[in-house]
């Protein structure tokens, strides 16, 4: 059965982008303004000042989605706001509040965002559903094949030479581990020089998470629960709960390869580039 149920995490609180430097950048006032006090998806972007999100609204339209839950940060009304008025032909738009935990500043991880998303959808309980990033934008292409799976679980495992980012850069993205029949045993992240040279497949290619997956309600479900928090970053992780399911449910999240750019705003330099790719495309 086809997939037509999309989750967008967008509750992150876009600190990097905020506290990003615009000197020596040919920004406008206006877009500025929009990088230090909106969410990243909500920046105005292509000759119709658009939010970005619109264009991964339009893209997931096109793939065949008919029901799109955007999880949001509770301190921040932007998205809500916008959306609530918004009128979108072909798709339902519904809402899920991240909460941040007393004693904290940000909210508290990927894994427990989706979490968030499938509280707020316990109707889609036994069904299939696809979880993205709100700051990239994925090919109606890549949405597409991930919604027309025929495993349990599946990702778009990226080429991360096609992303066509800089190397420092690239470099820090986590790195898929598959079996010889393309499942998945592991996701690397920040892995070293060493690693990502054992991972490299027979035709050169290093396989990159970018976070757009489908997975089963049923089956991810309790793993998003009892993930612990990462000693480190003090976040209830995705990558985490994935390997917890893996390590339970061995060959039951396939992924297919895919070579393409994805465009992606992390910093206030990639605001550019992004407008560069709109215009392109």
């Amino acid at each position: 059965m086809k997939i037509n149920k999309l989750i967008i995490l967008a509750a992150g609180i876009s600190s990097r982008m905020k506290n990003d430097s615009a000197d020596n950048l040919n920004l406008s006032s206006e877009l500025i303004n929009d990088a230090e006090s909106k969410p990243k998806s909500m920046i105005r972007m292509g000759e119709n000042d658009k939010p970005f999100l619109d264009y991964l609204i339009d893209n997931a339209i096109s793939a065949g989605y008919n029901e799109i839950v955007l999880v949001v940060n509770e301190k921040d009304e932007t998205i809500k706001k916008y959306y609530s008025t918004k009128k979108i032909s072909g798709i339902k738009i519904s809402f899920a509040v991240q909460e941040i935990p007393p004693g904290r500043t940000k909210p508290l991880g990927t894994a427990d965002a989706l979490l968030s998303a499938l509280n707020s959808k316990s109707e889609w309980a036994e069904f299939k559903f696809a979880m993205c990033n709100s700051d990239n934008l994925y090919s109606v292409g890549a949405l597409k094949k991930i919604s027309k799976t025929e495993y349990v679980n599946a990702m778009i495992d990226y080429d991360r030479e096609s992303l066509m980012e800089e190397s420092s850069r690239v470099e820090k993205y986590a790195v898929t581990k598959k079996d010889e029949n393309g499942f998945l045993t592991d996701i690397i992240e920040k892995p070293s020089p060493e690693q990502i040279e054992m991972l490299r497949s027979k035709d050169g290619t290093v396989g990159v998470s970018m976070n757009l997956f489908a997975f089963s309600y049923d089956m991810i479900y309790s793993y998003l629960q009892k993930v612990p928090l990462n000693e480190l970053r003090q976040e209830k992780e995705l990558p985490a709960a994935i390997k917890m399911m893996l390590n339970d449910n061995p060959k039951s999240l396939f992924c297919y390869p895919w070579k393409e750019r994805v465009p992606d705003l992390t910093s206030k330099k990639d605001i550019l580039s992004v407008h560069s790719f709109l215009k392109k495309n």
